[in-house]
């Protein structure tokens, strides 16, 4: 743990806590209240409820030039940063992707090699649809490790980050609630439901809110489309290709458009922010997973609507890529934030009720 990171943002939190100007903002501050002494572990969970939203800092009477300096988005944005990567598993992997794009660049390349590679040399002789290029059991040897494995990462450094942060057994009702809480993004709403002010400054926004949930229920609708067509598979013997009504389109083609449009909008919001107020010394990586998630989204829409075409090889192996690329990388990008946020919810929760 990086005690001066700590240091700072404990020294910043003590005077938001004696100033108390912005309670009703968002979740951090109603959680901040609950102590006059912070636990570095605290101070742990304080950075990962916080959403970045930057409220707090266009509100607050303390930032440069006053002696205090204040830059509470920064100061718990680089403690949030520096948790997932102390706790990712292998740890050394977690800062190359988190702060090289260039990395991310690399991994997808190889993501593309490997796949064009499988298409070359494991071609099946028979079959319908992307089995025509691509054997099933190739694919599922493929992809069952590359799911796994960061699963059981992503395992490894959540049961870490839970003791440290204070975390208690689960109960079905904390539970319910974060969930709640990040389907809604309740977080990204502002104290009064006013939006927050990550790209427009003093000026309130819901836009990133917006973006955020399209990618979330996009994401989780491709999710449910794969899980779908492989309980279609090996539960009713009914095998891809499937047609346009079919449960693994209609759940699909909706959650690549809302992905692909939703990472776009995180991307543009992106450039439109100020670095200054968040993790700076990763903003390549963030900005590289984002588009990686959008092309996953992306690629998977054109290879869909080329069905029948001479372009399915090689669209086929262009996604393929892409989704290789993402779930290895998955323990070690910002995707990592989700399972580190939901966790902490529940964790408030638990404090909230003791």
């Amino acid at each position: 743990m990086s005690t001066e990171l700590i240091a700072e943002a404990r020294r910043q939190t003590e005077i938001c806590n004696a100033c108390r100007y912005c309670e009703g903002f968002c979740s951090v501050f109603p959680a901040l209240t609950r102590s006059k002494v912070f636990a570095d572990g605290d101070i742990t969970h304080l950075a990962n409820l916080c959403h970045n939203c930057r409220g707090c800092y266009y509100s607050c009477q303390y930032t440069e030039p006053h002696e205090f300096a204040l830059n509470f988005p920064a100061a718990l944005a680089e403690v949030r940063q520096e948790s997932w990567e102390r706790h990712a598993w292998p740890r050394p992997l977690a800062r190359l992707f988190n702060e090289s794009g260039v990395a991310i660049a690399a991994a997808l390349l190889a993501g593309f090699v490997l796949l064009f590679g499988l298409l070359q040399a494991f071609r099946p002789e028979s079959g319908s649809g992307f089995y025509a290029y691509l054997a099933h059991g190739t694919i599922l040897a493929l992809f069952l490790p590359a799911f796994l494995l960061p699963l059981a990462s992503v395992a490894v450094s959540l049961r870490a980050y839970w003791r440290e942060i204070g975390g208690e057994r689960l109960r079905w009702r904390d539970v319910l609630a974060a969930g709640a809480s990040a389907a809604r993004m309740k977080n990204l709403n502002g104290g009064q439901g006013q939006g927050c002010n990550f790209e427009k400054e003093d000026r309130y926004s819901d836009r990133r809110r917006w973006f955020h949930q399209a990618v979330m229920y996009g994401f989780l609708l491709c999710f449910a489309a794969t899980v779908s067509g492989t309980i279609l598979h090996y539960a009713f013997a009914i095998p891809a290709p499937y047609g346009l009504f079919s449960l693994p389109k209609l759940l699909g083609v909706p959650g690549g458009i809302l992905l692909t449009v939703g990472c776009a909008g995180l991307a543009w919001l992106k450039t439109q922010a100020d670095p200054a107020l968040g993790a700076a010394r990763v903003w390549g990586g963030e900005m590289a997973f984002v588009l990686l998630l959008g092309a996953t989204g992306a690629t998977g829409l054109a290879l869909y609507a080329a069905t029948g075409t001479a372009a399915v090889p090689s669209l086929l192996a262009i996604h393929l890529g892409c989704i290789v690329a993402f779930f290895l990388l998955l323990p070690f990008t910002k995707m990592i934030h989700g399972f580190y946020r939901f966790a902490t919810l529940i964790v408030e929760e638990q404090k909230r009720r003791a």
